[in-house]
């Protein structure tokens, strides 16, 4: 039965990839197009008559009306929908929202996600995605088999309880179309337990009974996580042993890479699928159709229109954004997006390159700011900075500079953060300031508390001291001097920690 299912939304997805290859060729029309509707369908919301939504005719009077902005600048407008007031950025009534994690002030952000943002950006992204790896692997069978997904958590927002929240994963799972429930595993009741540590466990146990897993989707952390667990419980040395039928992962959030090798010892396979996909909270962005290649397919078709700002002006008093079609390969850009859930001329934090305007691809190069996002836990410069000061402050502690890396995963290891700090003046306990400073940092950043619940996924964060004037002898060793040159305080790559470390060992033995 389940043959006959897989070979009739072969045929779907067959059709369906025509329509991709249409909005792929005439990318410039499609995104114009776009444009047009999402005004049409907001011109009478609270923000539509503030804008004029309904007299705009072409892409250079929308970029002169609406402003860009950033979640603080419509977080007023957020909460007010969360409250339960209609029409204020999009149409209707808007009750689900992504959480994230958060800005400078707030630990985490919410991002509406409206009816039509779910089943035309969300849900056709996923389709879409398929639609393009049954292009390039015909023989695929996921469809005969269940799609093992460790989502996130849902709840209600006590001021109005109609609104709800949580990850967008756990969004999609819950409102996940009745003809993907049947090959959904583990299930639902397990899908939104809010505990992580029950919701891994009995996932686990579910997940190391079913035979029938072809394919697994989520985050690289909790999946390592799992999987371990998973081969403690079966006694099994590779998950093939534990899922014979086992042939797919598809994956996003964070850079897979450092990854890579883990999953190739868990999955011992030489023609497994690896499948990329860039679906943020925001929406659904692009997603790989080359396997050859790293680069993504920029999705024009999916609800929402883009903008790119050439990141060397983004700091200007009046950054200019270009549309798709004024883009260039090899230029650094902050991503722009204007969306089907009310998200105007927003300025996701994201940057991106494009490797190929025909068609339009692009790699994730990094964020607006310093960030390390290794283990999907989005921590912000602003996270770090604010956690130490209070950290500093609670142990009578003085910081002069400091830096954070990631610390991948090893075999047998968890990951955390690497913590490089030149103190002032020191504590009396570098241990006692590193859990005080852990315990800080996971209360201004939701994303990394959920990472650090019962160490299950990273460990407490470590503290190595740094002697007097390393940072600033590192940056000269790399000739960068002057009043405007700063420490890069957060890298999602261990490129310059360890460029320190190793500089710090040259001189303990020279």
């Amino acid at each position: 039965m389940r043959g006959i299912v897989n070979s009739t939304l072969k045929l779907y997805l067959k059709s369906r990839y025509k329509k991709i290859e249409y909005s792929v060729q005439h990318a410039h029309v499609t995104q114009s197009d776009m444009l047009e509707n999402l005004l049409y369908l907001a011109e009478d919301t609270e923000f539509g008559r503030r804008h004029k939504f309904g007299g705009i005719t072409k892409y250079e009077d929308f970029r002169d009306q609406v402003p860009l902005c950033t979640y603080d600048d419509i977080k007023p407008d957020i909460t007010r929908m969360m409250h339960g007031e209609r029409d204020v950025l999009w149409p209707g009534q808007v009750k689900w929202y992504a959480k994230s994690s958060g800005t400078t002030s707030d630990k985490s952000k919410f991002i509406p996600v409206s009816k039509q943002c779910l089943k035309h950006c969300h849900v056709k992204g996923f389709w879409d995605n398929l639609a393009i790896l049954y292009k390039n692997y015909p023989e695929a069978k996921i469809f005969e088999y269940n799609n093992l997904v460790v989502g996130g958590t849902l709840y209600d927002f006590e001021p109005f309880p109609e609104t709800r929240f949580g990850d967008v994963s756990a969004i999609l799972i819950h409102e996940m179309p009745l003809v993907g429930r049947p090959f959904y595993s583990p299930d639902f009741e397990t899908a939104f337990m809010k505990k992580w540590d029950e919701k891994i466990e009995r996932t686990a146990q579910l997940a190391s009974r079913d035979r029938d897993i072809g394919s697994i989707a989520g985050v690289p952390t909790w999946n390592i996580v799992l999987f371990r667990r998973i081969l403690e419980i079966t006694g099994k040395s590779n998950l093939l042993e534990v899922w014979p039928n086992l042939e797919v992962y598809l994956h996003g959030g964070v850079n897979f890479e450092p990854y890579r090798a883990q999953f190739e010892a868990l999955i011992p396979k030489d023609d497994f699928i690896y499948q990329e996909t860039y679906n943020a909270s925001e929406g659904y962005f692009a997603c790989q159709n080359d396997y050859s290649s790293n680069d993504l397919l920029l999705m024009t078709d999916c609800g929402i229109f883009f903008e790119f700002i050439p990141l060397e002006e983004l700091e200007s008093p009046s950054p200019r954004a270009i549309p798709l079609n004024e883009v260039e390969t090899d230029v650094n850009y902050a991503m722009v997006i204007s969306t089907n859930a009310g998200l105007w001329r927003y300025l996701v934090g994201d940057t991106v390159m494009f490797t190929s305007t025909d068609p339009y691809k692009i790699v994730i190069t990094g964020r607006t700011k310093h960030f390390i996002n290794a283990f999907g836990e989005e921590v912000m410069v602003s996270n770090t900075d604010k956690a130490i000061s209070l950290a500093a402050d609670a142990h009578d502690v003085k910081i002069r500079e400091y830096m954070v890396a990631p610390i991948y995963f090893g075999e047998e290891g968890k990951g955390g953060h690497q913590w490089l700090i030149e103190f002032e003046q020191a504590p009396d306990n570098v241990e006692k300031f590193a859990t005080t400073l852990d315990k800080y940092l996971q209360s201004i950043n939701s994303d990394y508390e959920a990472k650090r619940f019962q160490s299950m996924a990273l460990e407490e964060l470590q503290i190595v001291e740094a002697p007097p004037s390393t940072f600033e002898r590192w940056l000269k060793s790399r000739g960068k001097v002057g009043s405007q040159i700063k420490v890069p305080r957060l890298a999602n790559h261990r490129k310059h920690m360890d460029s320190i470390l190793s500089m710090l060992d040259n001189q303990v033995t020279a």
